[in-house]
């Protein structure tokens, strides 16, 4: 197995949860149309503040992943990766899960022959849960809408850093076919959820 995680370079700005008029969100990442049925005046979206993430539980496919690290960019403006298979990593120029716009976590599909955090992430289907845990004793919970897998050199960059309104979260690891001369994975595979609730581990909830 291979220790090689291919995320995307980032090409529009290092800040990426500001909003950029130039660069609208891709029409792909609308994942709520309205419907006939659809209240006039939809429920306020509840927003956190900032504070970093502290553990992911992903329960459909059995990750608990606590000691988040940070990930910044490489100089070739590619994102870091963990150092081992246990560890998944929040790409620190992103929000940080329940604020607004889309927060980015990552970890590896494998490393140095051990199955790595996010091996099953290809299992996991719309609808199902992810938590966040964060430093500030808040637990954002987030529903999947969708999960694709993209070529490495036709990733959606758009889609997964672009400005939204609302809380988001991005999961990202690679997937698809190894690519033995180019020593990685040909693919990614991205999962795009939206905070659906929030609770404090005294018991309030947002």
């Amino acid at each position: 197995m291979a220790a090689v995680l291919c995320l995307a370079v980032l090409t529009d700005t290092d800040t990426v949860h500001q909003a950029d008029p130039g660069h609208p969100a891709d029409p792909a990442g609308t994942v709520f149309a309205p419907t006939p049925n659809a209240p006039r005046n939809p429920p306020r979206k509840v927003v956190l503040g900032a504070s970093r993430p502290t553990r992911l539980t992903i329960p459909a496919i059995g990750v608990d992943a606590a000691g988040i690290t940070d990930l910044g960019l490489r100089a070739d403006r590619t994102l870091e990766v963990p150092t081992d298979a246990e560890t998944v990593g929040w790409y620190t120029n992103s929000p940080t899960p329940g604020e607004s716009g889309p927060a980015l976590l990552a970890a590896h599909l494998d490393w140095q022959g051990r199955k790595g955090k996010f091996y099953d992430l290809r299992k996991v289907r719309p609808g199902d849960q992810v938590v966040v845990e964060r430093a500030d004793g808040w637990a954002a919970s987030f529903t999947v809408r969708r999960v694709e897998q993209h070529p490495k050199d036709r990733f959606p960059t758009q889609a997964v850093y672009g400005h939204v309104e609302s809380p988001e979260l991005r999961l990202v690891t690679c997937g698809g076919r190894f690519d033995r001369e180019a020593g990685g994975y040909r693919d990614n595979i991205v999962v795009y959820a939206e905070m659906t609730g929030s609770r404090h581990r005294d018991g309030r909830v947002a």
